[in-house]
C-alpha cells in the first residue's frame, strides 16, 4: 500500500477519480485500487467515507477558484483579471480535456447531496465576474457574466462529447473577444 502523509495529498487523486467515474460510480474499492491506499488509511483521513471525500474535493476546487479566479475578479484591475481568468480557466480545465467536476455533480443525482457547494461555486463565479465587468464599464454585466460562465461550462461539455478539445479553446477565444468588446 502507498504511504501518504497528509490528507491534502489524497484530494487531487480523489478529484480525478470522481471526474472519471462520477460520484455514484466511485466505490471505496475503486478508490483503494486507484490510490493504492488501504481502506483503513482512507477512513483515517476521511472518517465520513465517500461523501466526506467528495466534500474535500469540492472544497479544494473552491479554494483554487477563490485564489485564481474569484478574488482577482473582485479585487484586481478588471481588464487584467478578466484576461487572466481565460488563461487560468484554460489551464485548469487542461484546454478542455478535464471536465468540471462541480458541473458534473450538478447534472446527476449528486446535485441534491452537494447542492450548497455546487450553487455557491456558480453564484460566486458569476458574481465575481459581474463585479469585474461592472468596474470595466460593461452595462450588461450580469447577463454577460452568466453568458461567460455558461459558455465555459457548455464548451467543456461539447469538447468532451465530440472528443475535440479545440472546441473549448476556440470558445474561450470567442468569449474573450466578446468580453473585450463589451468593456471598451
Amino acid at each position: 500500500m502507498k504511504t501518504v502523509h497528509e490528507r491534502a495529498d489524497i484530494v487531487p487523486l480523489l478529484a480525478e477519480i470522481f471526474r472519471e467515474l462520477g460520484y455514484e460510480g466511485t466505490s471505496l474499492s475503486r478508490i483503494t485500487q486507484r490510490t493504492g491506499l488501504g481502506k483503513g488509511s482512507l477512513y483515517h483521513f476521511f472518517p465520513g467515507g465517500k461523501e466526506e471525500m467528495a466534500n474535500a474535493v469540492l472544497a479544494d476546487i473552491d479554494a483554487w477558484f477563490e485564489q485564481a479566479i474569484y478574488r482577482p475578479l473582485r479585487q484586481d484591475d478588471a481588464h487584467q483579471a478578466i484576461a487572466a481568468m481565460w488563461v487560468n480557466v484554460n489551464d485548469y480545465f487542461r484546454s478542455g480535456r478535464r471536465i468540471c467536476l462541480v458541473g458534473a455533480f450538478a447534472l446527476d443525482d449528486t446535485r441534491e447531496r452537494f447542492s450548497a457547494a455546487i450553487g455557491d461555486y456558480f453564484i460566486r463565479w458569476i458574481g465575481a465576474l459581474r463585479s469585474a465587468l461592472t468596474r470595466a464599464g460593461c452595462s450588461e454585466a450580469q447577463a454577460l457574466a452568466e453568458e461567460g460562465v455558461a459558455g465555459i461550462q457548455g464548451a467543456l461539455v461539447l469538447a468532451r462529447a465530440l472528443g475535440d478539445e479545440l472546441i473549448f479553446t476556440r470558445s474561450l477565444e470567442t468569449l474573450a473577444k466578446r468580453f473585450e468588446a463589451a468593456t471598451r
